[in-house]
C-alpha cells in the first residue's frame, strides 16, 4: 500500500481535490437556492443536470481524449469547470444554474476518466486492487472534508463559490505535473442491452433503481435540507456522514456477499433501506437523527453500487466483464437523470419527507425485484465466488474495468496454480 501510495500520490491528491471541489458544489448549490427563492421543483432539474451532463460525457469525453489527448481535454476540462463554478452566483436562474451543471456534469466525467486511466496505467496487476482502494479512500475522504468547508463562509455570498473553484484548479497542478507519462486510451463499447439484461436482469432493473436512488439521496440531500429548515451546519454533517456510512459499510458487506450469497444481501439491503427511508419520513427531524439516517442510508446505498455490479459478472465471461460495467454504469446513470425531478416534484406536491418516501419506495421495487430474480433463477452465482470489487459510485467506467480486472487477478491467486 505505502508503495502504491509513494508512486501515485499526486494523481490521489489530485483526486482528493477535485472530489472537495465538487462535493462542495452540490450541497452549496442546494443551500442557495432556498437562499434565491427556488422551489423544490425547480431546484430538482438543477440537480439532474449534472447526471445529465456526466451521462452525456461518458460517451463523447474518450474520443475527444483520442483525438487530442489527455493533457489537452484535462487542461480544457479543468479550466471550464472552474470558470462555471464562480458563474453560478453571478447568473442567479434555475435554469441558468441547470445549464451550468450539465456543462459541470460533462466535465467533471471527463477529468475522472482521464484521471482514472492515469492511476490505472501507473498500476501495475500486483498493485491495482491496492490503488484502486486507495483511490475510494481518497475520493471519500474528499467528499466528507467538502462538506467541512462548507461552513468556512455565508452560502448567500461569493466566497464559497470561489473556493471550490480554486481547489479544482490546484487540483490539477499535482496531475499534470506528475512524472508518470499519459497513458494510451482505449475505450469499451456496452454489450448491447439485450445481452446485458439476459445475463442479469436483477443487474439491470437495480442499476437503474439505484441510480435514482442516490441521486435523491445525494443530489436532493442539500435541497431536502433547506426545505426542512436545516441549518448549513446541519445539512453539512448529513451530506457527509452519508459518506462516512458508506466508507464503512463497504468491506464489510462486500465479505458479507462473498459468503451468503449476493441476491440475499441485496434483498436484505433493499428492505433496510426502504425501512430506514419510510421511518425517516414519520421521525420528528432531530439532529441526532438527521445524522443516523445520514449513516444509516449512506452505508445501505453505497455497497448496492459494488454488488450489482459483482452480481452481474458472476454471471459472465471475463472477456465482457469490462463491456457490461460500461453498460451498467449508463443504465445506472439514466435513472439517476430521473432521480432528482421525481423527488423534487413530489416535495412540492407532499412535503418535504417526500424526499425520504421516495427512496423507500425505489429501496422496496429493488427488494421486490429481488426477491422475485430469486424465484427464477435458481443459481446465485458462480461456486467459488470471485471478490467483490469495491468501487466508488462517482467512478467513470475506467475504474470499473480496473476493479474488475484486479477483482479476477485476485480469484486466480486465490484457486492456485493450474486453474
Amino acid at each position: 500500500m505505502l508503495t502504491v501510495l509513494a508512486s501515485s500520490w499526486a494523481l490521489l491528491l489530485g483526486i482528493m481535490l477535485l472530489m472537495m471541489g465538487n462535493g462542495i458544489q452540490g450541497t452549496l448549490l442546494g443551500v442557495r437556492g432556498g437562499i434565491e427563492g427556488f422551489s423544490a421543483a425547480e431546484m430538482s432539474y438543477v440537480m439532474a443536470g449534472y447526471y445529465a451532463g456526466f451521462l452525456l460525457g461518458s460517451r463523447l469525453a474518450p474520443d475527444m481524449i483520442r483525438r487530442v489527448g489527455h493533457i489537452r481535454v484535462f487542461s480544457a476540462l479543468g479550466s471550464l469547470i472552474s470558470a462555471v463554478l464562480v458563474l453560478y452566483p453571478v447568473a442567479p436562474d434555475w435554469i441558468a444554474w441547470a445549464a451550468l451543471r450539465a456543462v459541470i456534469g460533462f466535465c467533471f466525467c471527463g477529468v475522472y476518466i482521464t484521471a482514472e486511466s492515469w492511476l490505472n496505467n501507473s498500476a501495475t496487476n500486483e498493485t491495482r486492487g491496492q490503488a484502486l482502494s486507495l483511490y475510494m479512500i481518497v475520493q471519500m475522504i474528499g467528499m466528507i472534508a467538502s462538506q467541512a468547508l462548507m461552513n468556512v463562509a455565508d452560502p448567500a455570498g461569493f466566497e464559497l463559490f470561489i473556493l471550490p473553484s480554486v481547489l479544482v484548479s490546484l487540483a490539477f497542478m499535482p496531475i499534470l505535473l506528475t512524472a508518470a507519462p499519459a497513458p494510451s486510451f482505449e475505450s469499451t463499447a456496452p454489450l448491447s442491452f439485450a445481452r446485458l439484461f439476459q445475463a442479469s436482469p436483477l443487474g439491470c432493473v437495480g442499476m437503474f433503481l439505484l441510480g435514482g436512488i442516490y441521486a435523491a439521496l445525494f443530489g436532493m440531500a442539500a435541497v431536502w435540507g433547506s426545505e426542512a429548515g436545516l441549518t448549513v451546519g446541519q445539512i453539512s454533517t448529513y451530506v457527509a456522514l452519508i459518506f462516512v456510512g458508506g466508507l464503512i459499510s463497504q468491506y464489510p458487506i462486500g465479505f458479507a456477499s462473498d459468503r451468503f450469497g449476493r441476491r440475499r444481501i441485496i434483498l436484505g439491503l433493499g428492505l433496510a433501506g426502504a425501512a430506514v427511508a419510510l421511518l425517516a419520513a414519520a421521525l420528528p427531524l432531530h439532529a441526532v437523527v438527521v445524522f443516523a439516517i445520514g449513516i444509516a442510508l449512506g452505508g445501505i446505498a453505497n455497497p448496492l453500487y459494488a454488488l450489482l455490479l459483482a452480481y452481474t459478472n458472476d454471471f459472465l465471461d471475463n472477456s465482457d466483464m469490462a463491456a457490461a460495467s460500461a453498460g451498467l454504469i449508463f443504465i445506472n446513470g439514466l435513472g439517476a437523470i430521473g432521480g432528482p425531478i421525481l423527488t423534487g416534484w413530489l416535495m412540492v406536491r407532499f412535503g418535504a419527507d417526500a424526499y425520504f418516501l421516495f427512496m423507500g419506495v425505489l429501496f422496496l421495487a429493488l427488494a421486490g425485484y429481488a426477491a422475485w430474480r430469486m424465484t427464477r433463477r435458481s443459481v446465485l452465482g458462480p461456486a467459488v465466488p470471485s471478490g467483490i470489487a469495491v468501487m466508488s459510485t462517482s467512478a467513470s467506467a475506467i475504474a470499473v474495468e480496473a476493479a474488475m480486472e484486479a477483482r479476477e487477478g485476485r480469484a486466480r491467486a486465490a484457486s492456485g496454480p493450474g486453474h
